[in-house]
C-alpha cells in the first residue's frame, strides 16, 4: 500500500525531530521520492505544495534541481497561489548558469503588463533578483512604463528592479534617466529612497547620466535640508535623527555629484556645515550621518574650514567608546592624511594611544595611520612611539610595525647615527620580522657612513654577543665584524662604553654562530665570509680559522661547501693574493629615496674598475682551474661611466644598461588601471621582468584582486606574489606585482591577462590579450 505524501508542516515537524543525519536524510529522500511521482504524474492543483516542500529541502542544502520545470509551469498558470510559489522558486533554484532562466522571460513580460499589483509584485522582484543581462535588455522598457504607475508599491519595486538592470546592462542608462527626473519630487520613503540609489549607479557607470544629474543638486540639497530642519515621517526617525538612511543615500549622491565640480560643490557647502554642526552623535544613527557628511566633505571642492570641521569630526570620533566608530574614524583619516597632513597631524596623539588597544583590527589601523603621520619634523618622537610599541606588540602586527619604522627611518632620518641605531633597534626586538631588504639596506648604510664604521661594529659586537637567535641581526654583525674586526680589537670608539675585545673572543663568537642550530644556510655563509676577512686583519695564527673553514669544505649546503672550497683555495695556492682579495670594501654609495647632494657628487667621483684589478678577479675564478698563470684573459672592459665598485667573486664591470622601456598601459575600466613597466636585465637579454601595476582613482576600494597571465608555450613564465589585494580608493598604495618572463628564442611576446576584483560591491571578471607590447621587449 503506498504512504501518502506529507503536508508541509508535518515534513518540516518530522525533519527537525529526527535524532540522526541519516533519519534526516531518509525522511528527505523518501519524500523526494513522492515529490518526483507527484511531478511525473501532472497533478495541477497540489504542484504548489509540492514545489514548497521541495523548495524547504532546498534551504537545508539538499539537490532540488529537478523542480526547475516546475517553476516554469507555475508561474504559467493563472491562479495566484501557483504564481506566488512559482516565483519564489524561480529566485531560489534558478539562475544565470542555468538556460531554464530565459524560459520565464515571456512569462514576465505578461505579469508586468497585467496591471495586478501583486502579480506585478512578484515578477519584479523575481527580475531583480535572477534577471541576466539579455532578459534585462528584454524587459527594460515594460520596468520603465512601471516606474510612473500610480502605485507606490509598484513604483518602489520598480525603482529597484531598475537598480539591477544598470548593474547588468550599463548601456540600459539613457532609459532612466527621464524617470529619475520626476520621482525625485516624491513624498514616498521607499520610491525616494530608492531613487536616490539608482541615480547613484546612473551617475558611477555613465559620464552622461553624471553629467544630466548635476543639474539637480539644488533640489537635493532642498530634500536634505528639509530631512534636517523638519524632518521627514516620525515614522522613518531612528533615536531622534530624521530618516538617516535617506540622509546618508543622499549625502552619498551629493558626494559623487560635487567631486570635480566646483558648481555643485559651492551648492552644498552651507548645507554640509549645517549637518555637520547639528547632528547629535550620542546614537549610531547621529554618527552614521556625520561620518557620511565627513567624507562628502573631503571628496568635494570644499572650504578649507570646512575640510578642517571634518577632519575634527573624527578626532572626536576617536574618544567614542563603541569600537566600531573609532575603527571608522582611523579608517577616514588614513584616507585623509595624504591631502590634509597638517589638520590630521593635530590629532597624533590620540591615535598613538589607539595603538594600545587590545582589539587586532584596531591596533592595525592605528599603526598605518601613525606611519603615515611619520614626517621630518615628528620622526624621532614618532619612532620612539612605535618603537616603544614594537616591543609589546602582537606578533601578527610585528612585521608591519618593523617594516614600517625602517621605512620611514630611511625616508626622514635626522642623522646617520640615528638611522643605525633605528635599524639596530628594531632587529634587536623584532629581527625575524623584518622585511628581506633589511640586512642590506643596513650594510650599505654602515659602508657609507666612514666616520661610524668603529661605532657600529662595537654595537653589532656586543648586540651578537647578547643573542644569536635574530638572523638578520646576526648577518649584519658577522658582515661588519668581518669588515671592521681591527676597529672592534682597538676599543677606541668615544661614543661607547670602552669595550676591550681579544681575538680569540671574536673568533669564538663566529664559531658558535656557525655551530648554532638556529643559523640559517646564508647566516653562516656570513660567518665563513667574516672569519676569512678576519684573517688579514688579525695578527695571531690564522690555523685556526683554516680548520674551520676546511670542515664546511664537505657540507651539505652546496653554497657554503662551495665558498669553504674556494677559501681553502686561497689558503693553499694563493696565500700571497690573500690580503689582496680579502681588503675593506670601498665605501658604498646610499641609494635610498632621499640622497642629499654630497652624495650626488661621490657618486659622479666612484671608481671605475682598472686592468689590475680585473685580472686579480679573474685570478680569483680560475682558483679551482689549476695554474692561473696560464689562463688566457680576455682584454680588460671599458670603464662605465658611472662607474662600480669591485664586490668579491663578481665581474670586473656590468655592461652598459639597455635603453629604458617606455611603459604601457592594458587596461582602465571604471577608475581601476592597470600599467606595465618592463625591464630587461643587461646580463640576461632572454629575461623580461614585467611590473603590473594597479591603480584605482575611483571613490570606491577594489578588493579581492587577483591578476593572472598566461604566454604561448614557447616562452616560461614566472608569475610572483603581489603585494596585495586591495586597491585604496582615490590613488591610494597601488598593487605591484612581477613577471619574469623567459624568452629563448626572442620570439614576438603576446600576454593574456585575467583579472578578477570586486569593485562598487560587484565580482568582475575581465580576460583580454595584450599584443601591443614594445618591440624592446623582445627584440
Amino acid at each position: 500500500m503506498a504512504i501518502s505524501s506529507l503536508k508541509l508542516q508535518d515534513l518540516i515537524e518530522e525533519i527537525r525531530g529526527a535524532k540522526t543525519q541519516a533519519r534526516e536524510r531518509e525522511v528527505i529522500q523518501k519524500e523526494c521520492a513522492h515529490i518526483r511521482a507527484s511531478f511525473r504524474d501532472g497533478d495541477p492543483l497540489h504542484r504548489h505544495r509540492q514545489l514548497a516542500k521541495l523548495l524547504y529541502v532546498h534551504m537545508l542544502g539538499y539537490p532540488a534541481h529537478f523542480g526547475q520545470m516546475e517553476c516554469l509551469k507555475l508561474i504559467a498558470s493563472p491562479r495566484f497561489t501557483d504564481k506566488r510559489v512559482g516565483y519564489l522558486g524561480a529566485m531560489l533554484l534558478l539562475d544565470e548558469r542555468q538556460d531554464a532562466h530565459l524560459l520565464i522571460t515571456n512569462s514576465i513580460k505578461n505579469d508586468l503588463s497585467q496591471g495586478i499589483q501583486p502579480v506585478q509584485g512578484l515578477a519584479l522582484c523575481t527580475l531583480s533578483t535572477m534577471g541576466s543581462a539579455e532578459m534585462c535588455r528584454d524587459l527594460a522598457t515594460e520596468v520603465e512604463k512601471l516606474l510612473l504607475q500610480p502605485s507606490p508599491y509598484v513604483r518602489k519595486k520598480a525603482v529597484l528592479t531598475a537598480v539591477h538592470m544598470i548593474r547588468k546592462v550599463p548601456e540600459l542608462s539613457n532609459i532612466f534617466l527621464p524617470p529619475c527626473t520626476q520621482l525625485l519630487h516624491e513624498r514616498h520613503h521607499g520610491i525616494l529612497l530608492g531613487t536616490i540609489t539608482l541615480i547613484m549607479e546612473l551617475c558611477k557607470r555613465s559620464p552622461g547620466a553624471l553629467s544630466h544629474f548635476q543639474k539637480v543638486v539644488p533640489q537635493l540639497v532642498q530634500i536634505l535640508r528639509t530631512l534636517v530642519t523638519l524632518g521627514y515621517s516620525t515614522e522613518h526617525s531612528i533615536s531622534g535623527v530624521s530618516d538617516p538612511f535617506l540622509q546618508v543615500q543622499i549625502l552619498h549622491l551629493l558626494r559623487i555629484l560635487g567631486r570635480n565640480h566646483d558648481e555643485s560643490s559651492e551648492t552644498m557647502n552651507d548645507l554640509l556645515a549645517q549637518v555637520a554642526t547639528n547632528t547629535d552623535t550620542s546614537r549610531n544613527a547621529g554618527s552614521a550621518v556625520l561620518l557620511e557628511t565627513v567624507l562628502t566633505i573631503m571628496d568635494i571642492h570644499s572650504a578649507a574650514g570646512l575640510r578642517v570641521l571634518a577632519v575634527n569630526i573624527l578626532g572626536r570620533f576617536l574618544l567614542n567608546n563603541d569600537k566600531n566608530i573609532r575603527y571608522v574614524a582611523l579608517t577616514s583619516l588614513l584616507r585623509l592624511v595624504q591631502s590634509d597632513h597638517s589638520a590630521v597631524q593635530r590629532h597624533r596623539a590620540t591615535v598613538l594611544e589607539c595603538l594600545r588597544e587590545p582589539d587586532a583590527s584596531l591596533s592595525r589601523r592605528a599603526l598605518e595611520l601613525s606611519l603615515a603621520l611619520v614626517n621630518g619634523s615628528n620622526v624621532r618622537a614618532m619612532i620612539q612611539e612605535l618603537q616603544s610599541f614594537l616591543e609589546s606588540c602582537p606578533l601578527e602586527l610585528r612585521a608591519d610595525c618593523a617594516s614600517g619604522i625602517l621605512l620611514a627611518a630611511e625616508r626622514f632620518a635626522p642623522t646617520k647615527r640615528w638611522h643605525i641605531d633605528t635599524i639596530l633597534h628594531v632587529l634587536t626586538t623584532a629581527g625575524t620580522h623584518v622585511r628581506d631588504d633589511a640586512v642590506a639596506s643596513l650594510t650599505q648604510l654602515i659602508g657609507g657612513a666612514q666616520e661610524l664604521h668603529a661605532y657600529s661594529v662595537h654595537c653589532l659586537y656586543s648586540a651578537l654577543a647578547e643573542d644569536i637567535s635574530q638572523q638578520p641581526l646576526v648577518q649584519v654583525a658577522a658582515w661588519c665584524i668581518g669588515e671592521y674586526g681591527d676597529l672592534l680589537l682597538e676599543g677606541s670608539c668615544e661614543e661607547t662604553e670602552p669595550l676591550q675585545v681579544e681575538e680569540e673572543e671574536v673568533l669564538a663568537l663566529l664559531e658558535k654562530v656557525l655551530q648554532s642550530h638556529m643559523s640559517l644556510p646564508a647566516t653562516r655563509g656570513y660567518a665563513l665570509t667574516a672569519l676569512m676577512k678576519l684573517s688579514t686583519q688579525f695578527r695571531g695564527d690564522n690555523n685556526r680559522i683554516r680548520q674551520v673553514v676546511s670542515i664546511y669544505g664537505s657540507c651539505l649546503d652546496v653554497e657554503l661547501q662551495q665558498r669553504a672550497v674556494e677559501y681553502n683555495t686561497l689558503f693553499r695556492k694563493y696565500d700571497h693574493m690573500r690580503a689582496a682579495i680579502l681588503e675593506k670594501m670601498p665605501l658604498m654609495e646610499q641609494s635610498g629615496p632621499q640622497i642629499d647632494e654630497e652624495a650626488k657628487e661621490s657618486k659622479a667621483a666612484a671608481p671605475v674598475c682598472t686592468e689590475p684589478q680585473a685580472s686579480k678577479l679573474l685570478d680569483l675564478l680560475d682558483l679551482l682551474d689549476g695554474a692561473s698563470g696560464d689562463a688566457q684573459h680576455p682584454p680588460p672592459l671599458q670603464p662605465s661611466p658611472g662607474g662600480t665598485f669591485v664586490h668579491l667573486l663578481d665581474l670586473p664591470c656590468t655592461p652598459p644598461a639597455l635603453a629604458p622601456i617606455p611603459n604601457l598601459k592594458v587596461f582602465e575600466r571604471e577608475g581601476l588601471q592597470l600599467n606595465l613597466s618592463f625591464v630587461r636585465p643587461p646580463g640576461t637579454p632572454t629575461l623580461l621582468l614585467i611590473t603590473a601595476t594597479a591603480t584605482n582613482s575611483s571613490g570606491d576600494d577594489v578588493t579581492h584582486f587577483i591578476c593572472q597571465a598566461a604566454v604561448p608555450k614557447n616562452f616560461q613564465l614566472q608569475l610572483q606574489a603581489p603585494s596585495g589585494d586591495t586597491v585604496p580608493a582615490r590613488g591610494g598604495l597601488p598593487i605591484t606585482q612581477l613577471l619574469r618572463i623567459l624568452n629563448p628564442n626572442k620570439a614576438p611576446l603576446r600576454l593574456k591577462l585575467r583579472l578578477t576584483y570586486s569593485h562598487f560591491g560587484q565580482s568582475v571578471q575581465e580576460i583580454f590579450e595584450v599584443n601591443n607590447l614594445p618591440v624592446e621587449t623582445w627584440q
